[in-house]
């Protein structure tokens, strides 16, 4: 029977989330892919930085990045990802960089650049950098700074292609940076002070004004860098930006500091056993709000709920962040020090307190801030942006749906228990959202979400994901609220339904051609109980096959990090089936499969 088959892998997947809560944290920790990027970076990092004691860390490095090459010569942002230009060429510096492999790996590397550019001629190699990434330098000008420190740039006035950027900007109040044009996006204000530290140093091109005021600047912006460093030494607890902040450091001759000293032990510290690093520490708060969510109504036992309570009261911030400037009230997407407020995760706690009746007067206080803070950030156009209402120059900064329908049902979810003034407010910022949802749905019924990707498709966006999250958000909003979702909903639906795959199953949209758990599973959650029972039965058929009737979950590369880098999270596969189980079961037990 399909709903005995249905019941006991839910029952497993819930089992499987379950042996996967850290008690001594009071949530779930998750496990990131290891990423290429971040290896050659910790490891060039490690290798200029470090002490005679570091040499294991680069030596497991580099083993791990010549045992995952792809077949083609390049590298990809996670093991199972197609080789690209930016993991491949920070995978070239580092074997150069570190000169602990034969030649045969990086004549490999080398062949596959080639594509893009001739490795020995530094012009092209500088142009293609330069290319892939257009007028944002957030990326560019940390991998050519890199590229200058591991000879891949060649030996003649290497420096000259590494754009300046200018770091004395990072002396002004952080609410000016908006207006000042920063060719970096707003998280990466420690990579402009330390590449642009590295460039002015390495090859000053200033007239002499320039060149004396980046000089008086200098002790101030180290200071803001030292301030905006968490304690335990990672910056967002990125590995690849933390790593660029010691490069530039080395190559500025400023290596010998605190930042540097904090930053090694942080690189240390997130190695693994295998070699690799992760993109970043973890995502412990975002994916323990997406377990509560899975799991609510059964939340684990009272003593488990109310750590788990504790643990999000305390990571809401309640100061002014030194890192982005962004007022008390949200959440970030960890518990470590390094983490920034964004929206994703403000909604997410925001929903999961609800979720675990947290009804004491300090989880309505908390409540009521976050629920402020997002009305703070919301944008003029109506949707919710990730950091930082207004910047709107680069795509972490401009509104997007995922993260608007996910305000949406925070604000709808704490509405009944806000004071009537602030009632007023979420009226309007909710009418304001669904507006924008309205007008960023594509002509066939489908949203865009920013931090979730399909590499198999060609824009590699992921519109199941997108249009599956704001479909099953619109369903559960309070109708009374919000009476236009219809229309919305059955466009969305409608469109799900289309990219349906022969075995029942979804991936990233229209073009890809394997069914994978994550999209299966979202798309089965959103559409239960709004289509014909067959689409979700063959959905559920295809789900069972996937997880091996809920005994493994295989992570994909559906995550996308700062910059684009794709990542896998392997608790994903696990809390999608667990909702998608749950959305289902009752439809299964009508089936009479």
């Amino acid at each position: 029977m399909m709903h005995e088959r249905v019941m006991q892998a839910w029952n497993r997947a819930e089992e499987a989330l379950w042996d996967a809560f850290d008690p001594s944290r009071g949530r779930w920790v998750g496990s990131l892919s290891g990423s290429a990027v971040s290896t050659a970076l910790a490891t060039v990092a490690l290798h200029r930085l470090g002490t005679r004691s570091d040499r294991g860390h680069v030596e497991s490095g580099v083993e791990w990045l010549t045992s995952h090459q792809n077949g083609d010569g390049g590298w990809g942002d996670t093991p199972d990802s197609p080789s690209n230009l930016t993991a491949s060429f920070l995978a070239w510096g580092c074997l150069r960089g570190t000169g602990t492999v034969d030649g045969e790996c990086v004549e490999r590397v080398e062949a596959y650049l080639s594509h893009w550019c001739d490795p020995r001629a530094p012009d092209t190699v500088a142009a293609a950098v330069l290319t892939c990434y257009g007028d944002d330098r957030t990326f560019s000008a940390p991998i050519l700074m890199f590229a200058a420190m591991t000879g891949c740039l060649g030996d003649q006035a290497p420096w000259q292609h590494v754009p300046q950027l200018p770091f004395e900007l990072a002396a002004l109040p952080l609410a000016w940076f908006r207006w000042v044009g920063l060719p970096v996006v707003s998280y990466a204000i420690p990579a402009l002070i330390a590449v642009g530290l590295a460039r002015h140093k390495q090859q000053p091109d200033g007239n002499a004004l320039q060149t004396t005021l980046r000089a008086l600047v200098e002790p101030r912006v180290r200071r803001v860098l030292d301030r905006m460093q968490p304690i335990d030494g990672g910056f967002l607890e990125a590995v690849p930006l933390t790593a660029f902040v010691l490069l530039g450091l080395a190559a500025a001759g400023t290596e010998e500091c605190a930042v540097a000293s904090r930053g090694l032990a942080f690189l240390r510290d997130l190695q693994r056993h295998d070699g690799a690093w992760p993109i970043d520490r973890d995502l412990s708060t975002w994916v323990t709000t997406l377990a509560v969510k899975a799991l609510a109504p059964g939340g684990g036992d009272a003593p488990t709920r109310d750590r788990i309570v504790a643990g999000l009261l305390r990571d809401q911030f309640t100061e002014r962040h030194a890192f982005t400037g962004a007022r008390p009230g949200g959440w970030g997407w960890t518990d470590h020090p390094g983490a920034v407020p964004d929206a994703d995760d403000t909604a997410g706690a925001l929903l999961a307190l609800a979720e675990l009746d947290a009804a004491p007067p300090e989880c309505r206080t908390a409540a009521r801030h976050g629920v402020e803070w997002l009305m703070g950030l919301q944008n003029s156009d109506g949707g919710l942006p990730t950091f930082c209402r207004g910047w709107g120059r680069l795509p972490f900064d401009r509104s997007c749906p995922d993260l608007t329908i996910h305000a949406l049902l925070a604000w709808d979810r704490w509405y009944d228990v806000m004071p009537n003034a602030l009632q007023g407010r979420m009226d309007t910022a909710m009418n304001a959202a669904m507006h924008y949802l309205e007008a960023s749905c594509d002509t066939d019924g489908a949203w865009r979400p920013l931090w979730f990707g399909c590499q198999a498709e060609p824009d590699k966006t992921n519109p199941v994901y997108g249009t599956s999250l704001v479909v099953r958000g619109l369903r559960t909003l309070s109708p009374e609220r919000l009476p236009e979702r219809d229309e919305l909903v059955r466009r969305g639906v409608g469109w799900l339904c289309s990219v349906q795959l022969h075995d029942g199953g979804w991936s990233g949209g229209a073009h890809a051609e394997a069914a994978r758990v994550e999209e299966t599973a979202l798309a089965l959650s959103a559409l239960a109980g709004a289509v014909p029972p067959r689409v979700v039965e063959s959905g559920l058929e295809c789900l069972l096959a996937l997880t091996d009737e809920g005994r493994r979950f295989p992570a994909s590369p559906i995550g996308l990090y700062f910059a684009t880098l794709w990542y896998a999270e392997r608790l994903y596969p696990v809390i999608f089936s667990v909702e998608a189980f749950k959305a289902t079961a009752a439809i299964a037990a009508r089936s009479g499969a």
